[in-house]
């Protein structure tokens, strides 16, 4: 039965990170052109200010993602206190794994799929971040690579 639940409610996790990340991206996608067409310098849109625009982007999403996790872990009692799941999310997320905080045996599961899911999450941000250096940013294909 646990590890029923560990599956279901990271199923659930997955999705809601995977929705997050969707809709993140298109959002800052949108800013992105917004940020390209409306701020000029000298008549040319600024590219470097577009690509801020896609890491503080990129960053903002991933960071709502972690919070997400973290917030699953105080509901389920995984963790004690919010200082100590956002360092957990984080360190899982970002494959990192300190293992200085470890979860309650029966959750350790969850933690395994926050940090698969955080593994993708990061993959996808770096495709995206190339994508838009190709075709916003500062580079060129052939240019740089």
């Amino acid at each position: 039965m646990n590890t029923f639940l560990n599956l279901a409610l990271g199923t659930a996790m997955i999705l809601a990170t995977v929705a997050i990340h969707t809709f993140g991206l298109i959002y800052v996608t949108h800013a992105m052109r917004w940020v390209t067409s409306h701020i000029r310098i000298h008549g040319h849109r600024n590219r470097i200010l577009a690509m801020y625009t896609v890491i503080l982007g990129v960053f903002a999403v991933l960071t709502a993602e972690v919070w997400l996790w973290a917030l699953c872990y105080l509901a389920i009692d995984f963790l004690d206190d919010l200082p100590t799941a956002l360092y957990f999310s984080i360190s899982t997320f970002s494959t990192l794994g300190y293992g200085d905080v470890l979860p309650h045996p029966e959750w350790r599961l969850l933690g395994g799929l926050e940090g698969i899911t955080g593994f993708l999450m990061i993959g996808w941000s770096t495709a995206y971040l190339i994508a838009a250096g190709i075709r916003v940013g500062p580079f060129r294909s052939g240019e740089h690579f």
